[in-house]
């Protein structure tokens, strides 16, 4: 019986959610598993791999073949290093502790990169939140300038009209006395 370590579909339209499970190479892709080993969540970024390593790198030491997107998970979290590490115990090319050391210096530098693309991504985000808040600002300032230019120049046109409304009466009154005046 082949065994494989695989996904499994669920979650709804559009937003799937996939369960890493080690079923028989011959059941269906959604159907009967032999166990599930933990979740996997693409939708997040970084994509959410939650999984027991012990029981995944049991089932690969017992002959489990991953499929090409298990395996690029595996890969990330240190399964397969841990793997090629152990085969090198059991053939005796190096020791136990070695292996082990190797592993956790090889963890510490992932999760740093990790916590790196983490950072990175947060820092990304908030410069394009602060770049489109200053780009708001502009155009909240030229709209405001175009206001007031707008009200100064109705402002100017009202004025010369108030003017001659004003100088009109001025002159028909001062236009009335000369008129009396003459007769």
């Amino acid at each position: 019986m082949a065994v494989k370590i695989r996904l499994a579909r669920r979650g709804r339209k559009k937003a799937a959610i996939y369960d890493i499970i080690v079923a028989d190479s011959r059941s269906p892709r959604d159907g009967k598993f032999i166990e599930k080993l933990g979740t996997y969540n693409p939708n997040t970024n970084p994509a959410s791999i939650n999984f027991d390593q012990d029981k995944a790198f049991q089932w690969m030491m017992n002959g489990a073949q991953p499929t090409d997107t298990v395996k690029a998970m595996l890969s990330y979290t240190g399964v397969l290093y841990r793997r090629h590490l152990q085969i090198g115990v059991i053939k005796g090319a190096i020791s136990q502790e070695t292996a082990d050391a190797r592993l956790e210096e090889w963890k510490k530098e992932k999760e740093a990169k990790i916590e790196g693309k983490r950072q990175g991504l947060v820092s990304d985000k908030e410069a394009k939140r602060r770049a489109a808040l200053e780009a708001e600002t502009k155009v909240k300032e030229a709209r405001a300038e175009a206001i007031r230019q707008r009200e100064t120049e109705k402002a100017a046109a009202n004025a010369p009209a108030e003017e001659a409304t004003e100088e009109a009466p001025e002159a028909a009154a001062e236009g009335g006395e000369s008129t009396e005046e003459q007769a």
